[in-house]
């Protein structure tokens, strides 16, 4: 009887764990500032937005760390997969480019320092 009960505890914590809603970054900022506001409690606020206050306040904590960072000049962002396909794409065209300019120094240097033969 008890082993049956830990295992329906278990079964009810993993369904909840996998069907948790995902806040998106635009969710997540929306909350902290309206937190920040105090327009409503922190308690009341997260129980409209059904998440645990813990959770609220290490958004807060995100929040204003990355705000520090920013404000301080240190900057680093995540490229987008558009940034990361063009990069790539320009690295690919400029890889090209250095192995034909290669080609043409060898062919060059080949020219002027003669491959053994008399051009005359």
């Amino acid at each position: 009887m008890m082993k049956e009960k830990t295992s329906v505890e278990k079964t009810v914590r993993d369904i909840r764990r996998h069907t948790r809603k995902q806040y998106s970054a635009e969710e997540k900022i929306r909350i902290v500032l309206e937190g920040l506001r105090g327009e409503d409690s922190i308690a009341e606020l997260c129980r409209r937005e059904g998440i645990n206050p813990n959770v609220y306040y290490r958004w807060s904590k995100d929040f204003m760390e990355a705000g520090k960072k920013r404000l301080s000049g240190d900057v680093v962002r995540e490229a987008t997969s558009d940034e990361v396909k063009s990069l790539r794409s320009e690295t690919a065209a400029l890889k090209e480019t250095l192995g034909e300019m290669v080609l043409e120094n060898r062919l060059l240097k080949k020219s002027v320092l003669g491959d053994g033969e008399a051009d005359t």
